[in-house]
């Protein structure tokens, strides 16, 4: 398959593919779709192996979601196992979530803390890249402040440490700050309809940005409220390209370039 996109972050695996999955698996492949499918817990990370194993152009990323810590103890001997399959390629979605949890109180904060570094020590074992999930509290930039601080100090430790930030949702002065780490920033539909990140498009180099649909999340503004897939990376790109004011070819071929890069893709 020639691919000429690259989906860096969805849910494949999800329920919500249970009725089509395969069809859209096969229109990604006529259309030349590649993603990656991200685990949020054991169980979904388990099935994303199984989905990237089954179809070249998957690939699969392992890790427990911030907001399911509190569900799932974190056993680092089975990550540790399923991260030595052929087709895992990043270890996340991992990081922190001030939003979703109903009171943020700073043992949770820790707990979060403490799971995310295990990831980071499990991606440096492997010598693979993070996948990394941060949402800051309402009105604030806590939870990238939180990241950084932590990036900052386990890169000292490892220079190898690197990845994506997912969905990513800060200003500029943030988006600087990963770059300087070494981390891409990834972009979802949500620019399509709206207009709060068009300046941090803008500002940061093409080099560093990622696409990406967060399926079966925020769909497109053309089917903004239905179930998203990884096919609306493409409409991803076209709006990265037209907010640059860029070649759209241009954008579409260093955005999987930078996708293959930080991954190691094929």
């Amino acid at each position: 398959m020639k691919t000429h996109y690259i989906d860096a972050h969805c849910h494949l695996q999800f329920e919500q593919f249970a009725d089509d999955r395969e069809d859209i698996i096969s229109q990604m492949q006529e259309q030349g779709v590649a993603a990656i499918v991200v685990g949020c817990d054991f169980e979904s990370s388990q099935k994303a192996v199984v989905l990237a194993e089954k179809h070249e152009h998957l690939y699969a990323a392992i890790g427990l979601h911030p907001t399911d810590a509190g569900g799932e103890h974190y056993a680092a001997s089975a990550y540790r196992a399923l991260a030595a399959h052929k087709k895992v390629i990043a270890i996340g979605e991992c990081g922190l979530d001030y939003f979703r949890p109903e009171e943020v109180t700073d043992a949770v904060k820790d707990i979060q803390k403490d799971i995310f570094k295990e990831h980071i020590q499990l991606a440096a074992e492997r010598n693979l890249p993070l996948i990394i999930h941060a949402r800051p509290s309402k009105g604030t930039q806590d939870a990238y402040e939180d990241v950084i601080k932590i990036l900052e100090e386990e890169k000292r430790a490892d220079p190898r440490v690197r990845g994506d930030i997912h969905f990513f949702v800060g200003g500029i002065r943030e988006a600087e700050a990963f770059i300087a780490l070494g981390f891409t920033v990834s972009f979802t539909a949500v620019i399509t309809f709206a207009r709060e990140y068009d300046a941090v498009v803008r500002a940061i180099p093409l080099t560093s940005i990622l696409g990406e649909t967060d399926a079966p999340y925020v769909a497109p503004l053309a089917r903004r409220g239905k179930r998203n897939d990884p096919l609306a990376v493409i409409a991803v790109v076209e709006k990265i390209a037209e907010l640059r004011g860029e070649d759209p070819d241009l954008v579409r071929t260093t955005l999987a370039g930078n996708t293959r890069r930080v991954f190691s893709l094929p």
